[in-house]
């Protein structure tokens, strides 16, 4: 199983067709994935906590609607994809005995639009058991590539593993769809692309000295899955772009798949 990187826009992805990003999306099983997996790891930017954490849900997942100031329509949505609590269990077997424990479970929390968003355009009928895991902001790239490494034996077990984000998150520059682009999201943009399909992932894992990465991330939230997916399929493993798009003028939708190496 290869592992991919993501990128989410807003919960307007659901319905509005004139987003690139969203065509890709709904071809994903066509044209990116045709077999169909046991079960999806997903790790969003939309879930960032200390240490890390799985949601552990027995029966159905709940649609989190973490977002503001949009129609009643969308607060309606539901993704009811069933919980995977024994990838839960395995997810925290493999990360506490790679010395990224104790991670804990919460047996509450359902799944954010980070999630949900994307998996109701890939997968609508919405019948594959998805397991979430939380991004620590404060803990560093290299960290979150070494947590994917940890997460390795999960591709051979049918898991599939998506870290969801996105290469550029400026919320506070954003404008509309057709605007122009800025250079500093841009330049950032093309570094990322350039660094993972050229195997610099050293680089990679020390995005936080790139210039333009304060200006494009508050907070390193959105970026951090990148390096999970990444880690996750292993040492040589082949970047490859599947997808570029932007969205509200600062939002790269750049979107990676990850392959092992032979």
């Amino acid at each position: 199983m290869d592992t991919f990187f993501m990128a989410h826009g807003s919960v307007k992805l659901v319905v509005d067709e004139t987003l690139p990003v969203r065509s890709f999306l709904q071809s994903w099983k066509s044209d990116t994935m045709p077999e169909t997996p046991k079960a999806i790891l997903m790790v969003s930017g939309h879930w960032d906590t200390d240490e890390p954490t799985v949601n552990l849900i027995h029966g159905t997942n709940d649609t989190i609607h973490d977002f503001n100031g949009f129609p009643e329509f969308f607060y309606q949505l539901k993704y009811p994809a069933p919980g995977a609590p024994h990838l839960s269990k395995r997810v925290k077997e493999l990360l506490d005995t790679s010395g990224f424990g104790p991670v804990k479970e919460d047996e509450d929390r359902g799944l954010d639009h980070g999630a949900w968003v994307q998996l109701m355009l890939m997968y609508p009928e919405a019948t594959i058991p998805v397991c979430q895991l939380s991004v620590q902001s404060g803990k560093g790239a290299e960290y979150h590539y070494n947590l994917g490494k940890a997460l390795a034996p999960l591709r051979d077990e049918g898991v599939l593993i998506i870290g969801s984000g996105n290469v550029t998150h400026n919320l506070e520059a954003v404008g509309p769809n057709d605007g122009p682009i800025p250079k500093w999201a841009s330049d950032f943009d093309t570094w990322f692309k350039d660094a993972l399909l050229n195997g610099r992932y050293d680089e990679v894992n020390n995005c936080e000295k790139t210039p333009g990465m304060k200006m494009n991330h508050s907070s390193p939230d959105h970026l951090f899955p990148l390096h999970v997916a990444l880690g996750a399929a292993g040492n040589g493993a082949k970047a490859t772009l599947i997808h570029h798009s932007w969205t509200d003028s600062v939002i790269s939708c750049a979107s990676y798949r990850f392959t092992a190496a032979q």
